[in-house]
């Protein structure tokens, strides 16, 4: 039976640990608060579509199968089980080794070196889970795509070495497309994770790199020539077909107005003219940034819009940057933060440092799917 309306959402859970295999461990019975915590906010938002990032990957996909078994698909303080048939999760540059010492500190091997930072390969990871079937055969990753191959990159060219312009990877996580069939037609799930603009030096290293992995999607819905120089681990190149659906998705890192972004770079989407922004608000933001005050008091966006809860003193202060941006050819019926007011249902479950979840909130859009070509 079809339905009348697909809710699409993006939650940074922090499901990450500090080593290799530590996730699955704390997964394989149904007693880990945290993942508990998590649980219930899934259900409470019960998304048809729902990318997690900050899930730890493993080869064998345990992790998700035991999130599964043991917290989504059991009832948290009177929510109904939700249950995800269909998955999709890949490796991530985090935590792999480049053999460079990419932060120019004169060590080898540090989580810093790595294409993507991280402590061990798959560290911070992606999680696609959907209600819908995942047409797998059209997925695209685009993990090994080189920064320097995207034209007019903005790659620190005097703060890099020769061999590391050669071989570092745009993507600091990947960046996935990955069509899901809704009621008999495609939707394509345009996901990543860029990496902060943060926590790099006057080069601005990553504040760049976060501005072209946005870019990476200006190009790829644009498409024709724009998207010319895109190609993905299979070697395909190319972007999206004029009229094809997609939602771009996930924690990327980029406030429109506050923090320490490249300017303009998520401006890149918001703006272009085959997305349409939402903007997915909640009462509890503007509350938690009036109630904490020192870096928000001088924010300039609308306190409503953020979506996660950082460090106040002495930056950056809450700010907006987990997405769901749909394509212009669907049709927006509703969109929300979940982001409960203190004394409101939930409100436990999002809480202030240290974090019963996650320091980011579940960001959720409704659509309506027309029928026939776009």
């Amino acid at each position: 039976m079809p339905q009348d309306t697909v809710r699409i959402a993006t939650y940074n859970a922090s499901l990450n640990r500090a080593a290799k295999g530590k996730l699955a461990a704390d997964l394989a019975t149904p007693g880990n608060a945290q993942a508990r915590n998590i649980a219930e906010v899934i259900q409470r938002n019960n998304p048809d579509i729902l990318l997690l990032n900050e899930f730890d990957y493993d080869q064998d996909h345990t992790a998700v199968d035991l999130f599964r078994a043991n917290y989504l698909e059991v009832g948290h303080h009177g929510q109904a089980p939700v249950s995800y048939p269909y998955a999709y999760t890949a490796p991530s540059n985090t935590g792999v080794d480049s053999g460079l010492d990419l932060n120019n500190d004169g060590d080898l091997g540090t989580a810093d070196d790595a294409f993507g930072f991280g402590e061990f390969e798959g560290q911070y990871g992606m999680v696609l889970l959907s209600k819908f079937p995942i047409e797998t055969p059209g997925i695209r990753t685009f993990r090994t795509f080189r920064w320097r191959d995207m034209p007019g990159n903005l790659m620190p060219a005097d703060y890099y070495s020769a061999e590391a312009q050669e071989a570092l990877r745009l993507s600091s996580k990947s960046h996935w497309d990955v069509p899901v069939r809704v009621d008999g037609e495609t939707v394509h799930v345009l996901a990543s994770h860029p990496t902060p603009p943060s926590f790099d030096g006057d080069e601005d290293r990553n504040g760049r790199r976060n501005n072209d992995e946005i870019r990476f999607w200006t190009d790829y819905v644009s498409g024709g020539q724009q998207a010319d120089y895109i190609y993905d681990d299979a070697g395909q190149r190319g972007g999206l077909k004029p009229g094809e659906r997609f939602v771009i998705l996930g924690d990327l890192n980029s406030d429109p107005r506050d923090g320490g972004s490249w300017p303009g770079s998520i401006a890149q989407l918001l703006k272009h003219p085959r997305v349409q922004d939402p903007e997915p608000a909640s009462r509890g933001a503007v509350e938690a940034a009036r109630r904490q005050g020192a870096s928000n008091i001088s924010h300039l966006g609308d306190p409503r819009l953020d979506t996660a809860d950082f460090q106040d003193h002495p930056a950056p202060g809450n700010l907006r940057v987990d997405y769901v941006l749909p394509s212009k050819n669907l049709n927006v019926c509703g969109a929300g933060v979940f982001w409960p007011e203190p004394g409101e249902p939930g409100a436990d479950l999002t809480g202030e440092f240290p974090f019963p979840t996650s320091d980011h909130r579940l960001v959720w859009v409704d659509l309506k799917l027309p029928k026939g070509p776009a």
